[in-house]
């Protein structure tokens, strides 16, 4: 299997179990994943109401860039590349985007 096919894979199933997650907590909005496969954009958006503060959230934001996995966001407790390696990502296939370019050296995953 094509690795980038085999990535978006991961990746939809990945964002969809946090998706049907965010979907159970009692907090009074949706959770939506947006899959863009020939762009290679994948996201979760939380949106609704909770009282009356309107949310309009991304906790999850993945691109696929070349051969790499960017997660250009990620506002979640455990982290989504830890559930991407545990999925058979490896490490140095993953990019953590949202950390400055100067520290990804030390994250342990690849630097670009």
């Amino acid at each position: 299997m094509d690795t980038r096919l085999n990535y978006q894979n991961i990746i939809k199933s990945v964002l969809q179990n946090h998706a049907d997650y965010r979907a159970n907590l009692p907090d009074g909005y949706t959770c939506q994943v947006l899959f863009d496969d020939e762009r290679g954009q994948y996201l979760i958006i939380d949106l609704g109401w909770d009282g009356n503060q309107y949310l309009h959230a991304t906790p999850i934001h993945i691109s696929l860039i070349g051969d790499k996995i960017w997660i250009q966001y990620d506002d979640t407790e455990e982290g989504v590349a830890t559930d991407l390696v545990n999925a058979g990502i490896p490490k140095e296939n993953i990019v953590l985007g949202f950390r400055h370019p100067k520290i990804r050296q030390h994250t342990g995953f690849a630097v670009a």
